[in-house]
């Protein structure tokens, strides 16, 4: 079984850089679990639990338009529809397959599957 580990992505904005050039298509990659560990001992971390999203973000997008590499000033000057793009796509194709509970109905004897969400959130 092949895994994706890259995904493109296209900024609804994007990032202009101080020469004007606007850089919206890139690629982002899976996390691995050094990409959230290491930021937390990150001073700004520590001070502000927020900019964890901002440091995890600058480790996995591996390429943006032609920048030469992604930082964490890129990530902090991008416009908020993009950050909250990027922070959707980190989720979407990071978050693991959600589990299912098998159940046999009590009273026609029919099974089925329900997926089982342990993240409920107020909406």
């Amino acid at each position: 079984m092949l895994i994706q580990t890259e995904y493109e992505f296209e900024l609804p904005y994007g990032y202009a850089d101080e020469g004007g050039t606007l850089h919206k298509r890139g690629i982002m990659r899976l996390a691995c679990a050094a990409d959230e560990i290491l930021p937390m001992s990150d001073i700004k971390v520590q001070q502000n639990p927020a900019y964890l999203t901002v440091i995890i973000l600058s480790r996995v997008i591996t390429k943006l338009g032609t920048l030469p590499q992604v930082n964490t000033k890129i990530i902090e000057k991008l416009f908020t529809a993009d950050l909250a793009y990027l922070q959707d796509l980190y989720q979407r194709i990071n978050q693991s397959e959600t589990p299912v509970y098998k159940a046999v109905c009590p009273k026609c004897g029919e099974e089925a599957e329900f997926p089982v969400n342990f993240f409920l959130r107020d909406e």
